[in-house]
């Protein structure tokens, strides 16, 4: 068998080289394929409106401007749902990590007083949903509606979350636990002095979860805010904003025959604003995302080996 290079100590066969080339040329083209989308939303985002509209905009910009993000801050209120949108992402996050990592770690717990009932009673709300009607019923009982913590306190507990963080501390040496104990240690100084630590990965995993699901929701705000327009979200205000722009050109084409020309440019428009208003949503999180890659990967991993 014909030999064909040494990489870190291992020499490489000839079927080993063609094997890696088409791994990395597969990888490759899931990564553009994955890339491509919003490759393609941005080069519309800042390319001429007019063709745009008319879809000849395919692989590279044409007539490059900014104007259309420059639009989006001319939108009422949009500062201020910036900011509702940013407070609720990093504060709901960092409270459901929280508490995902304190009682992922208590239900490990054997001493735990009725730890199997509070465990699986966690688990079975993952399986039943009363519904909406009945949901903006309790929001409205506990006087969440108008209400900024009524985007914070539903997501604190997250069964699915604790469950990834209790199967990662149970892959954790318990001599470590047993150490610190004897050394005289309490639950909750073991906790933050040795499982928190260590919990870094799954923690930067869950924390991505619920970072991005905070950051891309609009449902509850939509629902819950209604009388108070200065508690809208950003992806609710963007949301609302599109709507306008649509039930406008809808009502321009509508018009009669005499204002044909507006119509199909009204219309034309629609393009643009779509798209930009895509990319206003979906750039902040990609701008955070690379930075807990490695944790992703690693915490995702070990926190699904057992269950």
């Amino acid at each position: 068998m014909a030999k064909s290079k040494v990489k870190h100590g291992f020499r490489l066969t000839a079927e080993d080289v063609v094997f890696n080339i088409i791994n990395y040329t597969i990888f490759i083209l899931f990564a553009l394929i994955c890339l491509f989308p919003f490759y393609y939303l941005f080069i519309n985002t800042i390319s001429d409106n007019a063709l745009v509209g008319a879809g000849r905009i395919q692989l590279l910009p044409k007539g490059i401007h900014f104007n259309n993000y420059i639009g989006l801050t001319r939108i009422n209120g949009l500062g201020t749902s910036f900011i509702v949108s940013v407070a609720r992402t990093v504060i709901g996050t960092v409270l459901m990590v929280g508490a995902s990592a304190l009682v992922g770690y208590l239900v490990t717990k054997q001493e735990m007083w009725g730890r199997k009932f509070w465990y699986r009673f966690l688990v079975i709300t993952m399986y039943f949903n009363a519904g909406l009607v009945p949901w903006y019923m309790n929001m409205s009982m506990l006087g969440l509606t108008n209400n900024f913590l009524a985007y914070i306190i539903p997501g604190i507990i997250s069964p699915y979350n604790i469950i990834l963080v209790k199967t990662y501390i149970e892959s954790i040496p318990a001599e470590l636990e047993e150490s610190a104990s004897i050394d005289g240690a309490g639950y909750f100084r073991i906790f933050r002095c040795i499982i928190f630590p260590l919990c870094k990965p799954i923690l930067a995993t869950i924390a991505i979860f619920g970072a991005v699901g905070h950051w891309n929701s609009f449902t509850d705000s939509l629902i819950l805010m209604s009388g108070k327009p200065e508690l809208f979200t950003l992806q609710h205000r963007l949301y609302t904003y599109m709507n306008e722009a649509t039930n406008l050109a809808a009502m321009i084409q509508q018009g009669g025959s005499d204002i044909g020309n507006l119509a199909t440019q009204a219309s034309m428009n629609m393009r643009p604003i779509k798209f930009t208003v895509a990319m206003a949503t979906v750039i902040p999180i990609l701008l955070v995302y690379p930075f807990m890659s490695k944790y992703f990967e690693k915490g995702i991993m070990l926190g699904a080996v057992k269950g």
